[in-house]
């Protein structure tokens, strides 16, 4: 699908005051080479306060940094959802993987978010999922709605489970894992969500399901919401996502094969979804069907 383009825009910090521009930009989007930023400069895309860019301006607190990146063809994604649930105040469906949630890394039209509002304008996620993980997303298509249940998402009153198949056979029946979770550094974009001593605090809870040879299916409910919280919990006990091209046995990047955050092959699905309607206070109890990759692999 080729997307309209978009205006990436950031405001210039104390950090980089003084930096040139074409510096900053190779620092900022290090997907890119100072040679090909030279010349996105070259052909216009970039803009300061406002003014096309040269890049050798030096840059200054404050000012407005615009990089207008033309039109693209997304990368192939699924391009259908199904509603397991609606009312008039909420909408759940279950995303298929490989679809993201949001706009973000190369998706500006192909995200889940587009397809919704397709049809029910009104509606916009209260989280997200990864891009190749599967399941219920919640919406909410009016105000009040979604000010409830950001309140509440990451407490008791928001029951979360997700199935997990990861590596290696388990040697426990059920595990409480706290790894702090923060950035690190990460070659190709600069910085990754990992296990991270120094990190914030994070909690998960997995229970066995089943084990095979090699292979051991976990289901997991969290007491927090970090980025990407599942995949790095059950890599820092020694159980990295079958098919995870990020996470290693520690919950750290892999050294070898760098796969990014956005990339899929694993298998991790949001399966329940359990609490109280924010605004009929009804109870609500969703399932979304497991994708048949999980039985394929087990």
């Amino acid at each position: 699908m080729l997307n309209r383009g978009y205006a990436y825009t950031t405001i210039i910090s104390t950090k980089y005051h003084g930096q040139t521009l074409l510096s900053h930009l190779a620092s900022l989007y290090p997907h890119s080479t100072p040679q090909a930023w030279q010349q996105k400069l070259n052909n216009g895309e970039v803009t300061l306060n406002g003014v096309t860019a040269t890049g050798s301006e030096s840059v200054t607190l404050g000012q407005t940094l615009v990089w207008n990146r033309p039109p693209w063809i997304e990368p192939d994604s699924p391009q259908h959802f199904e509603v397991l649930f609606e009312d008039p105040h909420l909408l759940a469906v279950n995303k298929p993987s490989g679809l993201p949630t949001l706009p973000g890394g190369g998706f500006m039209e192909s995200t889940l978010l587009r397809l919704v509002q397709k049809q029910t304008p009104n509606a916009n996620p209260v989280h997200r999922l990864g891009r190749g993980t599967s399941g219920i997303v919640l919406f909410a298509k009016t105000p009040k709605a979604a000010s409830n249940l950001f309140a509440s998402w990451n407490t008791s009153k928001i029951q979360k489970i997700y199935r997990a198949l990861a590596q290696n056979i388990a040697q426990y029946d059920s595990y409480e894992i706290l790894t702090p979770i923060g950035l690190v550094p990460h070659p190709l974009i600069g910085s990754v969500w990992a296990a991270n001593p120094s990190g914030k605090p994070s909690k998960s809870l997995a229970k066995v399901i089943s084990r095979t040879t090699n292979t051991t299916t976990f289901e997991l409910s969290l007491n927090s919401g970090r980025p990407h919280q599942i995949r790095i919990h059950l890599a820092s006990i020694g159980h990295p996502l079958v098919g995870d091209p990020l996470n290693g046995l520690t919950g750290q990047p892999l050294e070898n094969l760098l796969g990014l955050p956005g990339d899929g092959g694993y298998f991790l699905h949001a399966q329940f979804l359990k609490f109280h309607n924010p605004i009929t206070g009804e109870q609500i109890n969703l399932e979304a069907p497991l994708p048949s990759g999980f039985s394929l692999h087990q």
